[in-house]
């Protein structure tokens, strides 16, 4: 089964798309920095930079499609889910020791994930009204 693409969910898809790009290429380019203003390990910033590469080119392909397979879009909103729970277990189980700024930096970036991860189920339940 299908769902079509909406310009809302190309929107939603292409913003995910974009800040994952940005956050990606930030974590790998600038690590040393972020970690230095975080007390984030430098291998986990840069590890996560790399895994949002391909993600960030999965969600814009999305974006740019008329139709996905409503399966990957539960795939998306999954992800995106575990994203934010993986982020609130690091500080819960002290697996890290960042400082403030890092409590921040996590918990930021875990809450705009949050968003879409909102975003996207949102546009799923609004096609199962649909049909």
């Amino acid at each position: 089964m299908t769902i079509r693409i909406t310009p809302y969910l190309r929107r939603v898809l292409a913003l995910d798309a974009a800040t994952s790009g940005i956050a990606g290429v930030a974590m790998i380019a600038g690590n040393g920095l972020i970690a230095g203003l975080t007390d984030l390990p430098q291998q986990l910033l840069f590890w996560a930079g790399v895994v949002l590469v391909p993600w960030t080119a999965a969600l814009a392909f999305f974006a740019s499609r008329e139709a996905m397979p409503r399966l990957a879009l539960v795939d998306v909103a999954a992800i995106n889910a575990l994203w934010v729970a993986a982020s609130v277990a690091l500080l819960a189980t002290g697996w890290i020791a960042p400082n403030m700024l890092g409590v921040m930096f996590v918990l930021a970036q875990a809450a705009a994930v949050a968003l879409f991860t909102v975003l996207q189920v949102g546009a799923l339940r609004a096609e199962a009204q649909a049909a």
